[in-house]
């Protein structure tokens, strides 16, 4: 199945080659899709274990404590990054 991935705040343009489609397996979870971009991309501040993690738009926690997921056709994963600056 097909859904979009983003990644906002530090580390976005280690996947500024990220397709806006993404191809995954028909069940994969959150979890699937963050071990699926550290294996294409190694590991990265865009999906460290502080990131949020939003699904559909719902809240579901951080990349290290999060509230379990299976996506479905279509779905838009947002992983948000902290940034700090003045």
């Amino acid at each position: 199945m097909r859904i979009r991935l983003v990644v906002i705040g530090r580390g976005y343009h280690a996947v500024e080659d990220l397709p806006d489609q993404w191809q995954v397996p028909d069940d994969a979870s959150v979890d699937d899709v963050i071990g699926m971009l550290v294996e294409q991309y190694g590991e990265g501040p865009g999906w460290a274990a502080s990131c949020l993690i939003a699904l559909a738009g719902r809240h579901l926690g951080t990349v290290a404590r999060h509230e379990p997921a299976t996506l479905r056709e279509g779905d838009e994963l947002t992983l948000i990054a902290p940034v700090a600056g003045g």
